[in-house]
């Protein structure tokens, strides 16, 4: 037994140790999966109904531009794997039109520089590699349309603040 609980333990932190190679933060108690059992602690009260589990992403964000946003979304399994409101083969109805706004380098570097406070197309179009005016403009559409951005007027920008840790997570996923 006591080799079983060293090896176990030695799994853990080897674990630990490749998330922060990864660049994955330590959980602040120093537990290795302290957000995961929180989850699974939630799914265990839910009962059947949280039978095939869920997911949870979180976060506390301080933009370059001092902004601070405090966000957390949890969703059980089965409803993001089975057909929602209307049957809608893909999934959630709508879903598609976000990722895929994401989906352009231009349209990403866009949220980036309005997230670290470039709010204007006018500080847009002074960007290197973006496009025409015309172009970025088209690009600010489709974001805006997509829910990624909002517009504060006068060719103003801002990331709506429920969407920022979203963005985020999006991001971190995507990465290789």
């Amino acid at each position: 037994m006591e080799l079983e609980e060293r090896l176990a333990g030695l799994e853990r932190r080897l674990a630990a140790l490749e998330r922060a190679a990864d660049g994955g933060a330590p959980a602040p108690d120093g537990g290795d999966f302290w957000a995961l059992e929180a989850l699974k602690e939630q799914l265990g009260r839910l009962g059947e109904a949280a039978s095939d589990g869920g997911v949870l992403f979180t976060g506390a964000v301080r933009l370059p531009t001092g902004e601070r946003y405090e966000w957390q979304y949890g969703a059980l399994t089965a409803g993001l794997l089975g057909p929602e409101e209307g049957g809608h083969p893909a999934g959630r109805p709508g879903a598609a039109e976000p990722l895929a706004a994401l989906g352009h380098p231009v349209r990403l570097r866009l949220l980036r520089e309005i997230l670290a406070g470039r709010r204007t197309a006018a500080e847009l179009a002074g960007l290197d590699e973006t496009g025409t005016t015309g172009q970025i403009y088209h690009h600010l559409r489709l974001l805006t349309g997509a829910g990624w951005l909002h517009s504060t007027g006068r060719g103003r920008y801002e990331v709506p603040g429920a969407r920022v840790v979203p963005l985020l997570v999006i991001l971190t996923a995507a990465r290789p």
